[in-house]
Parts: structure tokens; C-alpha cells; sequence
């Protein structure tokens, strides 16, 4: 038996299950980091425990299963999960520790929030592990994709809906409030005066957004309007974190500081990456906070480059406390830095 498993179940066996749940809540959930947490708990309410295993403060791929990450999932009514592989080191021990089948894979107390998008980066070749921490699914880090925020918030209320019959109405309102307040972030609330918010978004998608705006005569706002100035910027980054946020904003990375997903950088592949970078007319590097940035402030001094340390996650800085927040802290670092 898998050490952290026989662990946690001598726990189990002197913990009450009050001390792991809330008895208050219709529903105890799950999720594997704090940006599901966060989503969840803007649909689910007061309806709604929510507990994350990993704070927004961690790399979510270094995550280590614990015995209290089990404690945490026995009573749990649903587990919802990032996936694209990015917990695959740790949830089957998790789920497999916490005995409870409600939240086993295929079940309706499982919800993987990575199948509700369209992934990015997936590879066309067989993947091997010679290529670092290659997601064989595809890019992750999806969430600070506002649509993707919009879209996943979307399949948690409807799974919550699912699960807890008689709160349906309730995720329904909050689930369109939430959508409502993100929507006037990205496009400012005068536009959604005169058009819907899926209005918009379609719009967005089929590259007529701008015409639309003009059309009815009211001008862009929110982040797409902050991040306008610094579309088509060339940029570097540190991990493969940011391909969601880059394609939504219209940035173009040249190529990471990882010379491998999850390989540190040596000093040859920093010379190799500098003589790149600097061809390119790269002026700025995005980097997560939970890395070192050594490496990116060499490379800036090198390049003429700005470094821009930015959260990924909700919770990572007192600035990032929800999921809107985390973007507008994104936004703003990225405009302040390139203006």
C-alpha cells in the first residue's frame, strides 16, 4: 500500500468526519488548485465548502500527495480537476487513498474541467520524457484565458445544478452575475449596454470586434482595451504557462527560459535564447512568481528587456484574491511595465 495512504488512513480511524466537512454547505468540493476553488465559489455561494489542495502560491506540477489532501477528498461530494495531465503525479494516489467513489473518474462527483476547453499545445509527435514535462493533452494553463474562465465557470454550475437539484436556481443567477462582471471586465461595461455578452465574445472570435464596437458606436474598454497597445509584442517567458493568456491578448512568444518544460537553464541555452530573443525585438519576459527570476534578470540586462513577475493563480499575491482580480493584477503589471 502506497506509504501516504496507509498514513492517512490511521488518521482517519481517530478523525470525526465533522472535522473534514462542513455540514452547513449542500455540497463539499474539491478542486486541485485555487483558481477552480475560486470559480467554484463564485457560482456555488453559500451552497458551496470548497477546499483547493494546491494554494496559488505553488507550482501546481511540484504538487506532493499528503495525507491531509485525502482527509480532505473522503467526504467530498465532487473533485474537480485542472486536468490535461498537470495533477497526474499526485490525484490517483489522492483518489485512490480517499476511498470515496463519488468522485472517482466517470462518476458524476468528478468533473474535469480541461475537457469543457480547447486545449493549446498539443503535441503532434509522440511525446517521451527526453522532452521535460511535456503534457501529452496539451497546454494546462488554461485558466487566465478569460473565456476559459467563462466557460469552466459555466461547467461547474452546471455540474453543481447536477448534484444539488434544489440550488440549481441559485447557481444559474450566480453563474450569470459572475459572467456579467467578467464580461464588463473584458470588454467594459458601455459596450455590453448595447451588446450581450455572447454577443461579444462572438464577435471577438470571429476577429470582428472592433467593427462591431463601431457599429454601435460605443468604444472598446477593460482589458482588451488596456492590453490594445501591446498586441503583437514579442515576448519571452519563463515556463509554458502563459500560451492561453498570450493567443487571448494577442502577444507573441518567442520562446522560454525553460529550455525544456521543467528544465532549469543552463548558461549556453541563455546565450542561445539571448542572440533570439534579440533578433526578435524582444523587450519584455513574463515570468511566474513561485520560479527564481536570476536567470530572467540576466538575460533582460542582456537583451535591453523589462521583467515582468506576474501571479498565475488566485491567492498567489494579496492583489490576486479571486479570479477577476488575478487578471486585472496580469493586465495591470503588463500595461504599467509597457507603456
Amino acid at each position: 500500500m502506497n506509504s501516504v495512504c496507509a498514513k492517512v488512513f490511521s488518521i482517519l480511524a481517530v478523525v470525526p468526519s465533522f472535522l473534514v466537512g462542513t455540514a452547513a454547505a449542500s455540497l463539499r468540493v474539491v478542486t486541485t488548485t485555487s483558481d477552480l476553488a475560486a470559480l467554484a465559489r463564485e457560482v456555488g455561494g453559500d451552497r458551496v465548502d470548497v477546499r483547493s489542495i494546491c494554494t496559488g502560491r505553488e507550482d501546481p506540477h511540484m504538487v506532493q500527495g499528503k495525507p491531509s489532501f485525502i482527509l480532505a477528498a473522503r467526504d467530498a461530494d465532487l473533485w474537480i480537476r485542472v486536468g490535461l495531465d498537470l495533477e497526474l503525479g499526485w490525484e490517483p494516489v489522492v483518489l485512490e487513498g480517499a476511498r470515496n467513489p463519488r468522485i472517482l473518474p466517470g462518476r458524476a462527483g468528478h468533473l474535469d474541467a480541461g475537457a469543457l476547453i480547447q486545449p493549446l499545445d498539443v503535441p503532434t509527435e509522440p511525446v517521451s520524457r527526453d522532452q521535460g514535462d511535456v503534457h501529452p493533452s496539451g497546454n494546462p494553463h488554461y485558466w487566465i484565458d478569460p473565456w476559459n474562465g467563462r466557460v469552466v465557470a459555466g461547467g461547474i454550475a452546471e455540474r453543481f445544478a447536477q448534484l444539488d437539484p434544489t440550488g440549481a436556481d441559485q447557481y444559474a443567477v450566480r453563474l450569470a452575475d459572475f459572467q456579467r462582471r467578467l464580461d464588463e471586465r473584458m470588454f467594459g461595461a458601455s459596450l455590453l449596454e448595447r451588446l450581450s455578452g455572447d454577443e461579444a465574445w462572438a464577435a471577438l472570435h470571429a476577429g470582428e470586434l472592433d467593427t462591431r464596437a463601431a457599429a454601435v458606436g460605443v468604444p472598446l474598454g477593460g482589458w482588451y482595451a488596456a492590453m490594445r497597445p501591446v498586441r503583437g509584442q514579442r515576448i519571452l517567458t519563463y515556463h509554458r504557462s502563459w500560451t492561453y493568456f498570450a493567443q487571448r491578448f494577442g502577444l507573441e512568444i518567442v520562446g522560454e527560459i525553460e529550455p525544456k518544460p521543467g528544465i532549469p537553464p543552463s548558461a549556453a541555452w541563455l546565450d542561445s535564447l539571448g542572440d533570439r530573443a534579440r533578433a526578435a525585438g524582444v523587450r519584455l519576459i513574463l515570468q511566474e512568481p513561485f520560479y527564481s527570476d536570476r536567470a530572467a534578470r540576466r538575460l533582460a540586462e542582456r537583451i535591453g528587456a523589462a521583467v515582468v513577475v506576474a501571479p498565475i493563480s488566485v491567492g498567489a499575491e494579496p492583489e490576486a484574491a479571486d479570479y477577476l482580480s488575478l487578471l486585472d493584477t496580469i493586465v495591470a503589471r503588463l500595461t504599467s511595465t509597457t507603456r
